[in-house]
């Protein structure tokens, strides 16, 4: 039986679930990584209703937008992108949409944000747009912690993801159990490079 830890602070907390998320997934984050995504968690959950927006019309209403209502409305964008993708990938199917989609939207999104930033902290949404899906593996991760080992997707859409993303945690999830290894096609065939 695993024990329970309290760390005196909520911020604490959320840096020792994203370590053990790193550790299960077999990735690792440099700090400033890491600690986007512990604040991004932080932020996340408590706004209530974030998970219910049109993230392609938020999209497209930041690129209407200029000054820092731009950059807030690309940078949440490209936030909630990384939650769907690495926490909550079945809403991609209940919207009939690949998660390929929310990883390619989110990466987008940073990398628009970067572009119009054109400072230091483009260099921050550069970054998270390149590792955008080491991202995704360690919150999908974080989602199996606590001998929760099952997929959350179906075996066909982890396979469209893998295909699409090269996405590991999914190909971990392809593998456990399976007699063959799967194989990438020549449609998605891995076009996002994963570190």
């Amino acid at each position: 039986m695993e024990s329970l830890v309290i760390h005196p602070t909520a911020t604490a907390q959320w840096q020792a679930l994203v370590l053990e998320a790193e550790s299960a997934a077999d990735r690792r984050l440099d700090e400033e990584t890491e600690s986007y995504l512990v604040f991004l968690l932080m932020r996340f959950m408590s706004e209530a209703g974030a998970a219910k927006k049109v993230l392609a019309m938020d999209y497209l209403s930041a690129m209407n937008e200029m000054g820092r209502v731009r950059q807030g409305k690309l940078r949440d964008v490209g936030d909630l992108c990384l939650i769907h993708a690495g926490l909550f990938p079945l809403r991609a199917e209940r919207r009939r949409v690949a998660v390929s989609y929310f990883v390619d939207l989110g990466r987008s999104a940073y990398l628009q944000l970067a572009g119009y930033l054109q400072n230091s902290a483009a260099d921050t949404y550069v970054h998270l747009a390149q590792d955008f899906i080491v991202l995704m593996d360690v919150l999908q991760s974080m989602r199996t912690l606590g001998g929760n080992s099952t997929s959350l997707l179906s075996p066909l859409a982890a396979y469209d993801l893998w295909n699409d993303t090269g996405g590991q945690h999914v190909y971990r999830s392809l593998c456990d159990g399976a007699s063959a290894l799967p194989v990438k096609t020549g449609a998605g065939g891995g076009k996002q490079k994963s570190h």
